[in-house]
């Protein structure tokens, strides 16, 4: 699931801001474009995994047309901010086991690697795969 955030320019010229219009109270600040929309990724999966412990629903996404119809969203873009996509990564709370195929070499580099921090392949590869949609 993504959610479409605004960033705009601060000020202050040295810093971006984030809002995502669908969820009230997320926000997020970065020095460049990458680390504000990095931020707001890890501020937006905080913010669903607080809101399902609360019992309370995170909202579904709305679609872009929806989204630039809204007039707070209009009066933010018209002052320069510019609309980009959050995926939001939260955790279900429960493991899938899943079966996949991969080349053995890469496979023992993945085991090697898992060992050194400490950690399982599967919880490797999960980092690895947030990661990569973050970035």
């Amino acid at each position: 699931m993504h959610y479409f955030a605004l960033v705009m320019k601060q000020p202050d010229e040295r810093l971006h801001g984030l809002i995502v219009p669908d969820c009230p109270g997320v926000t997020a600040v970065g020095t460049t474009l990458d680390e504000v929309v990095r931020n707001g990724a890890q501020a937006l999966r905080l913010w669903a995994e607080a809101e399902r412990s609360a019992e309370r629903p995170v909202p579904e996404t709305r679609a872009l047309e929806d989204i630039i119809a809204d007039e707070a969203v209009q009066a933010d873009i018209g002052a320069g901010a510019v609309p980009v996509l959050l995926p939001l990564l939260a955790d279900a709370g429960r493991s899938v086991k899943l079966t996949i195929s991969m080349n053995a070499g890469l496979l023992e580099l993945i085991k090697s690697e898992a060992d050194a921090r400490g950690v399982t392949r599967s919880a490797f590869l999960a980092g690895a795969a947030r990661d990569k949609i973050m970035a």
